[in-house]
């Protein structure tokens, strides 16, 4: 019991950081299939730019109350890997 009360306790937290691996995993894909032009690898990383959006956006629904500068540098980020991955497709 005592874990499930400790896991409600720190739900934003955990939120957070979920948040926060899927963009830099996200990051490490686009920067991965932009470098070899696989198109698997292109189609890899826009799925994990989705999902971390997905996340970002669950998270931000949730009112985790994560901070403005976290969300603000998760959204510039994810529209950079975005914008790269664009760039690469051409």
């Amino acid at each position: 019991m005592d874990n499930n009360q400790s896991h409600d306790i720190h739900t934003g937290y955990n939120d957070l950081m979920q948040v926060e691996v899927s963009i830099q995993s996200a990051e490490k894909m686009v920067g991965s299939a932009t470098m070899s032009m696989d198109p698997e690898s292109m189609e890899h990383a826009e799925r994990a730019i989705s999902n971390a959006r997905s996340l970002l956006n669950d998270a931000k629904s949730q009112g985790t109350g994560m901070d403005t500068d976290f969300l603000q540098n998760a959204e510039l980020t994810l529209a950079q890997c975005e914008h790269q991955l664009s760039e690469a497709k051409k």
